[in-house]
């Protein structure tokens, strides 16, 4: 008397697909972070390598504790001189330099 017919729902048929559709938003989010986020960082990685590698004697650079100064001579793969005021050269490393400012004369053989 009390007690109602209670009907079963298909719980089987069409699950994966909700499924799908619950997940998808997150799938989206994941690319639109890819193109925005993610690849346009690698580009610039890539070009600051690239920049890095072109680096040559007679170039100005800035480094990234702000310092300016001319490349006097390329120590190894790792590391450059630069001098930063008149007879006052240091060492740096290659990965500190943040932008080559102006392009010096091609390496003499």
């Amino acid at each position: 008397m009390f007690i109602t017919p209670a009907w079963a729902q298909a719980a089987g048929a069409g699950g994966t697909q909700d499924m799908l559709i619950q997940l998808a938003p997150f799938g989206i989010i994941l690319v639109i972070m890819y193109f925005l986020i993610l690849r346009p960082q690698q580009k610039r990685a890539k070009a600051h390598s690239d920049m890095i590698k072109a680096v040559r004697r007679g170039d100005t650079v800035i480094t990234s504790g702000g310092f300016i100064g001319k490349v006097t001579k390329l120590v190894d793969d790792n590391e450059i001189e630069i001098e930063i005021a008149p007879d006052t050269r240091v060492r740096l490393l290659r990965g500190m330099i943040a932008e080559v400012r102006a392009k010096g004369e091609p390496v003499k053989e």
